[in-house]
């Protein structure tokens, strides 16, 4: 976050000794930081060696689920009619992916008491249903329908719910950090006027007492493709205090702003966070555009550069019949897209929308697992005709 933040107790100054109430054993510093030491950082202090692992073993890998022999083609399908549940870990289904991200979502229908940790992707997650905390090293999280949780990469995670009756998750990996757009910052750092949001719409974490007990803790380590059960002898959450700029935050799809024209604006217009290989955009209810002629309705457009993703929440779209929540859309680079018949001439005089969507533009092209063709809407792709 390009945002300073602390919580807890920690040193004067940083990298000196910082003692226990004991007077002797010190807390142990732990600098988190990306890009090497050029990105945003911050200090850790943790009450036991965020080193110690008891033992470390593979977690057999998942069949395959790769689609090679999918058709470069439109595709709409409908996630919320996966049968996969599970606790926030294992029911996790992914349905598009290239070597930079990976689109998921997931119907969390369990409790647990393992710990999560993605070692070489961060990960947003939407919340369409449910409230809870997300729990971390730096702290608890509140969160609720509409939240998106931003969760660098490496961070040591849990996802507690209030009940398990039908929430529902949005989930990308991305092997770079999710970040605010530069064009919304001053040379400061801090949010223009003209950015759909601003500081004050970002909620770090709250303080949460540290846990200093010892045991036997379980967490499910992610590399890529990979998955590891290590057990570490202490709880990961045992910080006594932490200041700087890297941690998880949240942000509400409801306090994004939108921009509105005279004519119809492109989406980078909705843009809400960018990563070195795709952005995201949340779309929200606003106002149509307001020239005399003007279309509501977006023209055709064929993105050559880009595949484009839509996650569709709630409310009424404009350009698309047949979706409903939880709808996934996915058009690919190379390929023109726009409304379907109809929908144009509708959108015309239309004052208002009242659509609640997630769009995902990546950089190279994705391509669709085994997942989308369970629960493939199968005429979509006629739906022009």
């Amino acid at each position: 976050m390009p945002f300073y933040h602390k919580l807890g107790e920690i040193p004067r100054v940083k990298h000196t000794t910082f003692f226990k109430p004991d007077g002797k054993s010190l807390y142990r510093e732990e600098l988190v930081s990306s890009k090497g030491f050029s990105g945003i950082y911050s200090n850790i202090y943790h009450h036991h060696l965020p080193t110690a692992v008891k033992s470390v073993k593979e977690i057999p890998a998942k069949p395959d689920t790769n689609w090679p022999e999918a058709p470069l083609l439109y595709f709409h399908f409908f996630t919320d009619d996966s049968t996969v549940e599970g606790n926030f870990i294992d029911s996790r289904v992914a349905y598009l992916n290239n070597p930079h991200c990976e689109i998921i979502t997931a119907k969390v229908t369990k409790d647990s008491d393992k710990f999560y940790r993605n070692a070489q992707a961060a990960e947003y997650i939407f919340v369409h249903r449910g409230s809870g905390v997300l729990l971390t090293q730096f702290g608890i999280n509140p969160f609720g329908p509409g939240d998106q949780l931003i969760i660098p990469r490496a961070t040591t995670y849990q996802l507690k719910f209030d009940n398990f009756e039908s929430n529902k998750l949005l989930i990308i990996e991305s092997d770079t950090a999710f970040e605010i757009p530069n064009h919304y910052k001053n040379e400061y750092g801090q949010m223009e006027e003209h950015a759909p949001y601003c500081e004050r719409d970002f909620r770090p974490p709250e303080y949460c007492a540290p846990h200093s007990d010892s045991g036997e803790f379980q967490i499910i380590v992610k590399a890529k493709n990979r998955v590891f059960d290590h057990i570490v002898p202490h709880h990961p959450f045992g910080v006594v205090g932490w200041d700087g700029y890297l941690y998880p935050y949240v942000f509400n799809i409801k306090d994004y702003h939108p921009k509105v024209g005279r004519i119809h604006l492109p989406p980078p217009v909705h843009l809400a966070f960018k990563t070195s290989h795709f952005i995201i955009c949340n779309f929200v209810p606003r106002l149509f555009d307001f020239h005399e002629s003007a279309i509501p309705a977006p023209y055709f457009h064929s993105n050559i550069d880009s595949d484009e993703v839509l996650y569709y929440v709630e409310g009424d779209f404009m350009s698309r019949k047949g979706v409903k929540e939880g709808s996934i859309t996915h058009h690919p680079g190379g390929m023109p897209h726009g409304p379907q018949p109809g929908k144009t001439e509708a959108s015309i005089n239309v004052k208002k929308t009242e659509e609640y969507a997630v769009m995902i533009d990546t950089y190279s092209p994705l391509l669709p697992t085994l997942h989308v063709k369970d629960v493939l809407d199968k005429d979509y792709a006629q739906s022009w005709l």
